[in-house]
């Protein structure tokens, strides 16, 4: 069974992320600090939504022309950059801090999705739009000036500008060349996707480390985003299984083949919620 913190945190969660609610509606920043509660329970969102705020205030008083981009991200790179001091943490990237925003703002260190959630909330305030770009292996924005051309902001990189071209060249450093880019690449993302990528970094450094415990909660709130998920529902059942909890197992088991009836690996599922059930009845 999950703890009461935990269900109070995917609740919470679901309160603003909810298959209810438009995307374009979801706070951001309050939902990525809701994440950062798996490691922090007790953690207060409003002081970081109140500093958010301040350093969009700082940002203003910079801009004179909400309607010029490259006034706007000057501003933007000096505060944020500048001024703060944050900065992408290339010394110890797969450090799970890096995705707690919380942890973002006290350290000034980040990875490029987490500087990127603070970069495009901060412009939201400022009046100036900005849109995820879920491009593979490095999380950047995009801004659409008013004749509709796309500048690209990489936010792991001090707000630096960059090109198509200059894409493609992460793009072969990050995966050596065995990735060719495509135009989809620099597609905008939506806000979900966005925490989603912060949910799935985490739980691949976790899986990782083979902290299945820490691990649980964060496929909890994917599944708060993606309820009807399989890969989820049926990686949540062995997290369950490692950690003890057959009830929740089967019950995860049984929920992938609703969703999956036709799975290859269906017949080994159904077997192995048979035989969980076995166990639990002759256990009470």
């Amino acid at each position: 069974m999950r703890g009461d913190g935990e269900n109070a945190i995917a609740e919470s969660f679901a309160a603003l992320v909810g298959q209810e609610i438009e995307d374009e509606r979801i706070d951001l920043l309050r939902a990525a600090l809701i994440i950062a509660r798996t490691e922090y329970p007790g953690l207060d969102p409003q002081p970081y939504v109140d500093h958010l705020h301040r350093l969009a205030e700082r940002v203003a008083r910079k801009v004179r022309d909400v309607g010029d981009p490259a006034q706007s991200i000057a501003a933007l790179n000096g505060v944020l950059f500048q001024e703060e001091k944050l900065r992408g943490n290339r010394e110890d990237y797969y450090d799970p801090r890096n995705s707690f925003l919380n942890d973002v703002l006290d350290r000034r260190l980040g990875i490029p999705i987490t500087l990127a959630l603070v970069y495009m909330e901060v412009a939201r305030h400022v009046g100036f739009p900005l849109f995820g770009v879920g491009m593979p292996g490095h999380f950047l924005l995009k801004h659409y000036d008013v004749e509709g051309r796309q500048v690209l902001i990489d936010a792991f990189n001090n707000g630096h500008i960059l090109s198509p071209r200059e894409c493609q060249r992460r793009i072969d450093q990050i995966y050596s060349g065995q990735l060719s880019f495509q135009p989809e690449f620099l597609m905008p993302v939506s806000r979900r996707q966005m925490l989603t990528r912060v949910l799935n970094n985490l739980k691949s450094i976790y899986l990782s480390t083979r902290n299945f415990r820490k691990a649980l909660p964060i496929v909890d709130l994917v599944l708060v985003i993606y309820p009807r998920s399989p890969e989820d529902v049926r990686q949540r059942a062995l997290l369950r299984y490692s950690l003890g909890n057959l009830a929740g197992t089967a019950s995860d088991l049984e929920d992938y083949l609703k969703m999956s009836p036709e799975a290859s690996d269906a017949d080994e599922v159904r077997q192995t919620a048979l035989s969980i059930r076995r166990t639990l009845a002759m256990m009470n």
